[in-house]
């Protein structure tokens, strides 16, 4: 299948950049999106021109690196699927395609279609763990959590910090993102001890990296590709009106 790529390439953050044309022929549509990306990349380094920057890891849609837009959406069309995840054969053959970096204040772009999601870790640190000693790993009857609890709280701990929710939003909130990381604590025993200060400092911090409010659109729920769900917004608002309400003066 043959391909019509238009690619935003900016030099660095303090640079303009623009979309430019690039046509692939001859694409086996049982490739991925990243494997025709690599294939651009080696045609692009036989004919000497500099190679298209973007972020990937795994490549099995656990590491949450490989995040852009695709044709206006992020991951591209295929719900519940990374970018590394999407292949080919999910598109027409000679169908344009647009590939840009995710957009938004706190996720400045670096190069090319890589982007600096740096905010999602200082939101992790201030309050994102857990910092009692547990010891080494419990047997698993040991904890008393209901079935149903380490359910809720796998399925918030599956988010994988992408940043899609942030790109989907028009407000570039991050409020799904660190609401499912304060969520699968608050469920779970151990992080019951600083539920009050986690939310606090983590709401406090969310805010200082510029990210905006939640639209409650939930387009976010619609394209992550772990289907986190907006519920977590909802916990997360509570537990921070709780902590409010239970803070030491």
């Amino acid at each position: 299948m043959d391909l019509h790529l238009k690619i935003w390439r900016q030099k660095d953050n303090q640079s303009e950049g623009k979309l430019v044309n690039y046509d692939l022929t001859a694409l086996n549509p049982h490739m991925s999106f990243l494997e025709m990306l690599d294939t651009l990349n080696e045609k692009l380094i036989i004919e000497g021109d500099e190679p298209v920057e973007f972020d990937h890891d795994c490549r099995e849609g656990i590491c949450g690196q490989c995040g852009m837009m695709i044709s206006g959406l992020a991951h591209g069309p295929l719900k519940n699927t990374t970018t590394c995840q999407l292949h080919l054969r999910s598109f027409k053959d000679g169908e344009t395609v647009l590939i840009e970096p995710f957009r938004a204040e706190a996720f400045p772009v670096k190069k090319d279609l890589k982007v600096d999601r740096s905010a999602f870790d200082r939101i992790i640190s201030s309050g994102g763990f857990v910092s009692i000693n547990t010891g080494q790993a419990p047997d698993a009857t040991a904890i008393p959590i209901t079935h149903q609890i380490a359910e809720e709280a796998f399925d918030s701990a599956a988010c994988i910090g992408c940043g899609a929710c942030v790109a989907t939003c028009k407000n570039a909130s991050a409020a799904l993102f660190t609401s499912a990381k304060i969520t699968h604590m608050v469920l779970l025993p151990q992080g019951k001890e600083e539920r009050g200060s986690r939310v606090l400092n983590m709401v406090k911090q969310m805010d200082a990296e510029h990210f905006g409010h939640c639209s409650n659109t939930e387009a976010c729920e619609v394209e992550c590709p772990q289907g986190i769900s907006v519920l977590n917004i909802a916990r997360m608002n509570y537990e921070y009106n709780r902590a409010l309400l239970f803070r030491k003066k």
